[in-house]
């Protein structure tokens, strides 16, 4: 790992203790004008979502019932029943999404889309060590009065994740203070996603407030209306 790599990783928490770890449940309450505009309002507004640390799964619930909930794999996106039942699946579920912007989601992309991302960001930095991932360092930006180190990272085919190439912003602390995506299944150009209000869980330092806009073709940020936001009430590690 280069040197901001290990940097960043240790101010999240370190390795060492992340690796005691292997799942995290992260209760959340979710909104922003994303899910309006793909006729999901309200379907995933508050809950929970369970995260694989060392293998990419997420499963969200309750998901449309009380009794249901999603299963998401990079290949595969379901829902099923608290007994397992499968009620619906799919493989290859990024080959379904549609190519207008505009066009709304079926309950299994809006299941697929949440899974992924809530998965990139709950174990971000601690992947980027990972055999697969690529990174290297661009030169520094000054924002909001800071200098914020930043890290292009390059995702490896087998991960679901918004793009393979995403620049993630670190502040003097290595904490993350900003994250850059192309959400490639949304289809309305790239955005920026800012992380803050960070508390400790289980000795892991979590943002606990999310907001990602829209990021103009001219790189400025449109902050106007964020596409998501996300408030993680709590989190934890076993």
């Amino acid at each position: 790992m280069d040197d901001l790599v290990t940097t960043v990783i240790e101010a999240h928490g370190g390795l060492d203790r992340y690796n005691q770890f292997s799942s995290a449940t992260v209760h959340f309450r979710l909104g922003g004008s994303l899910w309006r505009l793909k006729g999901q309002d309200g379907t995933l507004s508050q809950g929970a979502v369970r995260l694989g640390l060392h293998r990419q799964y997420a499963s969200h619930h309750p998901f449309t019932a009380a009794d249901l909930w999603t299963s998401v794999t990079a290949r595969r996106v379901a829902v099923e029943t608290v007994g397992c039942e499968v009620k619906a699946e799919r493989f290859d579920p990024r080959a379904s999404f549609p190519g207008d912007a505009h066009a709304p989601w079926d309950d299994l992309q809006v299941a697929y889309f949440a899974g992924y991302a809530m998965w990139t960001y709950l174990t971000s930095p601690f992947t980027f060590g990972s055999p697969g991932f690529r990174s290297v360092e661009l030169p520094p930006i000054i924002e909001e009065g800071e200098i914020w180190r930043r890290l292009e990272v390059t995702f490896p085919d087998h991960i679901a994740t918004h793009c393979r190439r995403q620049v993630f912003y670190f502040d003097s602390d290595g904490l993350l203070r900003r994250h850059d995506y192309t959400p490639e299944v949304v289809n309305a150009g790239p955005a920026a996603h800012y992380p803050s209000a960070y508390e400790e869980f289980d000795g892991i330092m979590v943002p606990t407030r999310r907001r990602v806009y829209r990021l103009r073709e001219d790189g400025t940020v449109s902050r106007e209306q964020p596409l998501v936001t996300i408030d993680i009430d709590g989190v934890l590690f076993t």
